[in-house]
């Protein structure tokens, strides 16, 4: 098995790490190009032998250590992730990042309440000067959307609900693109896809993206009305078996990666159906999650 280390690392000089990124769309490849980083290092682990390194330069400035620095360092994240509160999602190192880099704001099935929303307000009106990015990012197997299909599956269980109406919230706002995600694998496949071995697999990853999708177009309208221009959104859901983020693309190109949310009723409709088509969800049907 290979050894894998990762290090944070201030090396006593004062130079800066990588300088942040101009824009959103300098933001989305650097975040692209960190998760790549990683899933690479974290390839064959368990085949392979010898050791895998991976060094994040962090800036002394970040954690008030520069020469001659007695202030708590300023807040510059270049991007603010909303994930989900998953422990086995770690957001900084799925990115290659280290302190003062991310913003983040966790919360299950990564709804969007009046607190995340509020927080993300926040960062996008008090953090204009280094802010670039908001990410919405799923990921794969989620328990507050696996919780949404199932219920969606047997509607017996929400009886068993009634009395928690904090569990009851978070799945209310899933249950509206599990339904979207029955609808398009029925258009798809045919009625009798629900009798297909890995149907409820495939239905949770299919309504995970498209729920990371729409919070991020949520987002964006928000955006707009607070008049922030510069600043977008983004989405991408993180595959917790490949460690890597997946998009599906309408296209059926390469999907890895972050991408932006769709603008538009009809660029809803043709993400839908590059999600449904996928070759992750058609092998889904087929074998079910590992």
């Amino acid at each position: 098995m290979k050894v894998v280390e990762v290090t944070y690392r201030y090396d006593g000089t004062d130079a800066a790490a990588r300088p942040p990124p101009v824009d959103a769309e300098g933001a989305r490849q650097r975040l692209d190009e960190g998760s790549r980083a990683i899933a690479t290092l974290l390839a064959g682990v368990a085949e392979d032998s010898g050791t895998a390194r991976r060094v994040i330069t962090v800036d002394p400035r970040d954690l008030g250590i520069a020469a001659g620095d007695r202030k708590a360092p300023k807040q510059t994240p270049y991007a603010a992730v909303l994930g989900c509160s998953d422990a086995r999602v770690p957001i900084e190192l799925i990115f290659n990042e280290g302190p003062n880099d991310l913003f983040v704001v966790r919360v299950a099935g990564n709804g969007l309440g009046t607190e995340v929303l509020g927080s993300l307000n926040y960062a996008a009106d008090h953090l204009r000067g280094s802010l670039k990015l908001i990410v919405v990012l799923g990921h794969s197997g989620c328990g507050a959307v696996a919780s949404a299909v199932d219920v969606f599956l047997n509607p017996r269980a929400y009886l068993g609900l009634t009395a928690n109406h904090s569990l009851r919230t978070i799945l209310d706002r899933l249950l509206v693109v599990v339904h979207a995600a029955v609808k398009r694998l029925a258009a798809e496949y045919g009625p009798e896809v629900s009798q297909r071995r890995g149907y409820r697999d495939a239905l949770i990853e299919a309504a995970v993206v498209s729920n990371a999708a729409l919070v991020a177009f949520t987002l964006q309208q928000e955006l707009a009305g607070m008049g922030n221009a510069e600043l977008r959104a983004a989405y991408g859901v993180y595959l917790l078996a490949e460690h890597r983020v997946w998009v599906p693309s309408e296209d059926g190109t390469a999907d890895n990666g972050l991408a932006y949310p769709p603008t538009d009723t009809a660029s809803f409709a043709r993400l839908a159906d590059a999600i449904v088509r996928s070759r992750r969800i058609a092998a889904l049907l087929d074998h079910g999650a590992d």
